[in-house]
């Protein structure tokens, strides 16, 4: 596996700590608001608080999986997979919510992906 595979390997999993950071720990900051669009009073109540927790525990495993396959088993075929993955996710949620989540969620993964079609 090429360094430069590494490289977004890593940005992509840290882009999904963040993310994990922001519903799990940081879940009705100004920030989180920002970022998902929506009103601090939305996030504050329960039911959603508890589902972005819950979606945050998600990402961090997202996270943790990529970086599994490239530094525990410097595995190119389980990273593909997990980019895959992220990328018709990201492609589902821009269908479903707002299309600006292909290029945020999914830009990182797209680039690793074509990364390791193309080294």
């Amino acid at each position: 596996m090429s360094i430069i595979i590494k490289v977004f390997a890593c940005l992509v999993a840290l882009e999904f700590l963040y993310i994990m950071y922001l519903e799990t720990f940081a879940t009705t900051s100004a920030k989180t608001s920002q970022v998902f669009g929506m009103e601090k009073e939305e996030l504050e109540r329960k039911s959603v608080n508890t589902l972005f927790k819950n979606q945050g525990i998600y990402n961090g495993l997202i996270s943790v999986l990529i970086l599994l396959a490239v530094f525990a088993f410097g595995n190119v075929t389980a990273l593909m997979i997990l980019m895959a993955y992220i990328i018709l996710v990201a492609i589902y949620g821009g269908i479903t919510s707002n299309p600006k989540i292909i290029l945020m969620q999914g830009g990182l993964a797209i680039i690793t992906l074509v990364l390791c079609i193309l080294l």
